[in-house]
């Protein structure tokens, strides 16, 4: 928590957090175009934000995204501001006004997991893993353009566009998102209103990028492809980080985390 104040404390750096709140994935170049700052001091500035958490990375090609990071901002929210209801603390005040102003249309989260590559993806694939974090079995040969069953709540979900995109195994993984049927509202508890607006949305996608640090292993999550204002972005921001935590428990101590 201690490298998140300090990365905040810097005002360039609350400002390239700000940018990328605008317009997230952006490469090193798009940044140094809308700042006043030589490349060498953006990319010094990025390092800082990527080791306290509030930037993420992703590869497209050749090409190096960044994503704002918004879960070391929600634990210091919880810890601190909550508690004592401090909604305007001194360096966090530009942030703060940041994020209420245009919501982003994806969800970007990087963990740390002591484990290996191989464990995380059995963990990412397999079944005995799956269900025991997530609640979910995918019935899949992993291969892409391979269709995907998901079996969630006693409820199997199938289509023709819920499929593999890409499956390089122990290194990156990728899926269009689930079907929401009736039938998957009914197993889950979701009401009819919030179901009609699932089902207006279009497709979206997640993509896991796996990287060995040393005895740890890099997880960076993307979920994007939403629309704006979506709701199946707000339902996944809530998700994500349970279920990512989760998962970084089973593979450490060897369970999951207790059902909320």
């Amino acid at each position: 928590m201690d490298e998140v104040f300090k990365a905040l404390a810097d005002p360039s750096r609350r400002r390239l957090l700000d940018v990328l709140n605008e317009r997230n994935g952006r490469t090193l170049r798009e940044l140094c175009a809308g700042l006043d700052m030589a490349r060498q001091s953006v990319s010094k500035h990025l390092a800082v934000l990527e080791a306290a958490g509030l930037v993420t990375t992703t590869w497209r090609g050749r090409e190096k995204l960044h994503h704002l990071d918004t879960a070391p901002i929600n634990a210091i929210a919880e810890r601190w501001m909550t508690r004592f209801d401090r909604r305007r603390a001194g360096a966090l005040a530009d942030l703060k006004r940041a994020l209420e102003s245009e919501p982003m249309n994806e969800f970007a989260y990087t963990s740390y997991i002591s484990t290996t590559p191989e464990k995380l993806w059995q963990a990412l694939t397999k079944p005995a893993f799956t269900r025991q974090y997530w609640g979910v079995a995918f019935e899949t040969d992993w291969k892409k353009g391979s269709p995907m069953i998901w079996a969630e709540s006693g409820v199997k979900t199938s289509h023709p566009e819920q499929v593999v995109l890409e499956a390089d195994p122990y290194r990156r993984l990728s899926y269009t998102w689930h079907t929401f049927t009736q039938e998957w509202a009914d197993g889950n508890g979701i009401d009819a209103e919030t179901l009609a607006k699932l089902q207006q949305e279009g497709r979206s996608k997640v993509t896991f990028t796996l990287e060995p640090q040393g005895e740890t292993v890099k997880l960076t999550v993307l979920h994007d492809g939403f629309e704006p204002g979506s709701t199946v972005l707000a339902m996944c921001s809530q998700g994500w980080p349970a279920l990512l935590s989760s998962l970084k428990t089973l593979l450490e101590t060897g369970s999951p985390l207790p059902a909320a």
